[in-house]
């Protein structure tokens, strides 16, 4: 099941990683989410952004089909003649990166599902920061309504404290959680048991 927030995230602050720009945030993009498809978590397909003024705050969202390598020099001329005619003064603050990922059932079959992983990266005057969130409930010990399933977190799990360790390798930054939320929280490198009751975690469909 995926919860409409996320039930974990983890924080990089890349100030001293990458300097701000659309061209830095790209190519930082790019090499996180080759981490990201190396564990087979996520495939890039879209990506998508606000358009911010300045005292205004977002006038326009934006969404582009992949249609070519994160890092490629003409994406960014393209995301840049994305710029709503109307608002010539709009910045960009950073993007979602979205696409399919794979996840392991009871059986050991693999699943396809988009938005498996989501990875943010964010350009602001001073630098690049980056956040990678998780929604769905086959990451903790417990799904949606409480129902333990070990086999399903001991399947998928690891596979996502592998990536972060190797996104940490990569950035030279160890990763901070992100907030809680009503759906879970990140607690090392990977969801936070919630509080147990008679074996049972609660019960968290009333807001799906």
């Amino acid at each position: 099941m995926r919860a409409p927030r996320e039930c974990a995230s983890w924080f990089w602050d890349l100030e001293d990683y990458a300097p701000p720009g659309l061209p830095s945030a790209l190519v930082t993009a790019a090499r996180m989410s080759a981490v990201l498809q190396k564990c087979h978590l996520l495939r890039p397909s879209a990506l998508e952004w606000h358009w911010v003024v300045p005292g205004k705050g977002s006038v326009a969202k934006t969404r582009l089909q992949l249609l070519r390598p994160l890092g490629d020099e003409q994406l960014a001329r393209r995301i840049e003649e994305l710029r709503p005619v109307g608002f010539p003064e709009a910045e960009f603050g950073g993007f979602l990166i979205s696409g399919l990922g794979m996840w392991l059932d009871e059986n050991e079959a693999e699943r396809q599902e988009y938005g498996l992983v989501e990875l943010t990266v964010s350009s602001e005057p001073l630098g690049l920061s980056a956040d990678v969130a998780v929604h769905h409930d086959i990451w903790g010990p417990f799904d949606f309504h409480g129902t333990p399933h070990p086999e399903l977190h001991q399947r998928n799990a690891p596979r996502l404290a592998a990536a972060l360790k190797d996104l940490e390798t990569l950035l030279g930054v160890m990763a901070e959680p992100g907030e809680p939320t009503y759906f879970g929280r990140a607690e090392g490198y990977g969801v936070g048991e919630p509080e147990v009751v008679d074996g049972r975690g609660p019960d968290l469909t009333d807001q799906l």
